[in-house]
């Protein structure tokens, strides 16, 4: 197997699989002398990311206005 120009490689579809290494899984490089350990990340309990970017925005919001309000909006016709 090779490193492309990008410094990609392709993770073979048998390790992928029996991995349950999906799309979008993150994964984290583990250096051990001169080797190196691809980990898949173990999401923590809690928010995760989505959840950080939730909360983060959370109260934010200077116009006070309904779910349904909001969704009149945006269906409403030009």
């Amino acid at each position: 197997m090779k490193i492309t120009s990008k410094g990609q490689v392709t993770i073979p579809f048998e390790v992928r699989e029996r991995l349950g290494l999906l799309p979008n899984t993150e994964v984290e490089f583990v250096m051990e002398r001169n080797a190196v350990r691809i980990v898949k990340v173990v999401p923590r309990r809690g928010r995760g990311r989505g959840g950080d970017a939730v909360a983060r925005l959370k109260g934010r919001a200077d116009v006070r206005m309904s779910t349904e309000a909001i969704l009149a909006l945006t269906r409403a016709k030009r």
